[in-house]
């Protein structure tokens, strides 16, 4: 099989120029270039550019697939965006990595030796942008479910006594692309589920809309200037993030340090993603027990109408049997094993065996049609 890699990065916050467009087609003949995108795949070259440069100088976002069950996903946002101190301690080796320019964050969410060999068999990594470009615009809204993920997806690499950063309101609730960011990064969802557990949900509508009207009375008007001068001079996306960087740390001040979910070890994390496999394991059990009683009781009421009238079955298989053909011969054995699991029901073998002795008597010679038979285990060989 030939190596496959897909790149695809995205322009968000200001489109390309015509003189970088041309940048980039002199580095790739064949890609579909945009003033939003570049788009490539490579069954046996390789992009001949270093990605990261591509991220510090054109784009914000990038997705990579590679059929040696590799995949990444790479998000630059506006330093203003977030304090280090915010990003630290979901960032590890592993899975999510966390680079810096004078400008710009840029967040890397790997996943590296994946054992899902199917998925890379038949993925080619078209679509995952449209999946994932999201997570950017959640980010910047401060939503820090992403980095959580990142962290949570290098799973049984960290070490046992490692403690888990704090965990984001509402780690139950993902929204579509914080599920396809773990779909991405191959998280165990009993990991994820035994994460999520204790967590606060997020926010109702009208719980927010009362915390925010008790959070402007303490805003300075300052500061509210501030951000309405920035939405006038076009810069909303800016003005937002001041916004809501500010009420989500007035918010955090608001909450008790005893409300907070005490931070909890990696081994812990393990202990409780088996007792929810566990758990898992038990109610997949009992649902497939029901499903087979349910499959069982429709099976013998459909044989016991077939012993309501046994005879036309009998016919039904002489007639296959006398057609003869590879065809016949196998209706023929599938109507004798349905009519031998009716007599067992409402009568018993033995009968079953005497009317297939007076059937066979014309049939005698068909050897094809015995050996069905015997492999039916319906007449001995």
């Amino acid at each position: 099989m030939s190596e496959y890699q897909y790149y695809e990065f995205a322009a968000i916050d200001r489109p390309l120029t015509r003189a970088e467009m041309a940048e980039l087609r002199a580095v790739s003949t064949r890609a579909v270039i945009t003033p939003g995108s570049f788009t490539n795949h490579y069954e046996w070259g390789d992009l001949k550019a270093n990605p990261a440069d591509w991220m510090r100088r054109y784009f914000d976002a990038f997705v990579y697939s590679a059929n040696w069950c590799s995949c990444h996903l790479l998000l630059r946002l506006p330093k203003a965006a977030f304090h280090e101190a915010e990003l630290h301690p979901f960032a590890n080796s592993l899975t999510l990595t966390v680079e810096s320019s004078d400008t710009h964050w840029i967040l890397s969410w790997i996943l590296e030796e994946s054992e899902d060999y199917d998925r890379f068999a038949q993925d080619d990594g078209n679509g995952w942008m449209r999946k994932l470009i999201p997570l950017r615009d959640e980010l910047l809204r401060g939503d820090l479910r992403p980095l959580y993920l990142g962290w949570l997806a290098a799973g049984d690499a960290l070490p046992d006594d490692m403690l888990e950063p704090e965990v984001p309101a509402g780690l139950a609730e993902l929204s579509p692309a914080q599920q396809a960011l773990a779909e991405f990064l191959e998280i165990d969802p009993d990991l994820l589920e035994a994460a999520s557990a204790g967590n606060t949900a997020s926010p109702r509508d009208d719980d927010d809309a009362r915390h925010i009207r008790a959070w402007l009375d303490t805003w300075p008007s300052p500061a509210m200037r501030d951000v309405l001068t920035r939405i006038a001079l076009g810069q909303g996306q800016q003005a937002e993030r001041q916004v809501k960087s500010h009420y989500a740390r007035w918010l955090k001040a608001q909450r008790p340090a005893s409300s907070s979910s005490p931070r909890r070890k990696v081994a812990d994390l393990r202990e409780l993603a088996g007792s929810v496999t566990a758990i898992r394991r038990a109610r997949e059990a009992q649902a497939h027990a029901k499903r087979e009683a349910e499959r069982r009781r429709q099976h013998e009421a459909r044989l016991r109408q077939l012993m309501a009238a046994p005879e036309q079955s009998w016919k039904a298989a002489d007639a296959e049997a006398a057609r003869g053909g590879a065809s016949g011969y196998d209706k023929a054995a599938r109507i004798l094993a349905e009519l031998a699991e009716g007599y067992a029901l409402v009568y018993d073998r033995e009968a079953f065996e005497r009317e297939l002795q007076r059937f066979l008597v014309p049939h005698a010679r068909r050897a094809a049609l015995l050996r069905r038979l015997t492999g039916a285990g319906l007449w001995p060989g």
